[in-house]
């Protein structure tokens, strides 16, 4: 499982009084606003940063970081993603997960074929898992209770029936 989450890019700065543009990976922007702090994550390091402010422009989320005043300071992070810890993340409701932790998983149909989930597509009615199959190649599947038997986190699995229609 995923220990950290990301929420965000960071796609410039923002004034010249150290605030950055990010743009949301979130499914809800409105979450940065109950944030207290994130890990600004590159290839090499991570770095814990106390929020200070947050305001929305557009698109965007602007952010402001405790002790950090200056365009200088805050121009090397851009592009750098911002991430939460578990811990931190919304907490689920029943049979909801985090993508990240689906992505990867081992998928069995009820007809014994196999598969792993490779992407989930965020639609406004639900979610729909791709996943890829061993012989039926990649299925469309609607996380709907008719659908989705079990998913069991821990384990990295998942047990699904496919609706008559969903394999051609």
């Amino acid at each position: 499982m995923e220990q950290f989450f990301q929420v965000g890019v960071i796609t410039s700065t923002h004034g010249i009084r150290g605030e950055v543009k990010v743009f949301p990976t979130t499914s809800d922007p409105e979450r940065f606003r109950k944030l207290k702090h994130v890990i600004l994550a590159s290839d090499k390091e991570q770095i814990s940063l106390e929020i200070q402010g947050v305001r929305f422009s557009k698109q965007f989320v602007i952010v402001r970081f405790k002790g950090i005043d200056d365009i200088n300071a805050v121009e090397p992070y851009k592009g750098r993603r911002l991430l939460v810890a578990r811990e931190d993340a919304v907490k689920l409701e029943q049979d909801e997960y985090y993508i990240a932790d689906l992505l990867g998983m081992d998928v069995v149909a009820d007809d014994g074929e196999k598969g792993v989930l490779k992407d989930v597509i965020e639609t406004g009615a639900n979610e729909v898992y791709v996943v890829q199959f061993e012989t039926s190649g990649e299925v469309l599947i609607p996380a709907i209770r008719d659908c989705i038997l079990d998913v069991d986190v821990e384990a990295g699995s998942m047990r699904v029936h496919l609706l008559e229609g969903l394999k051609e």
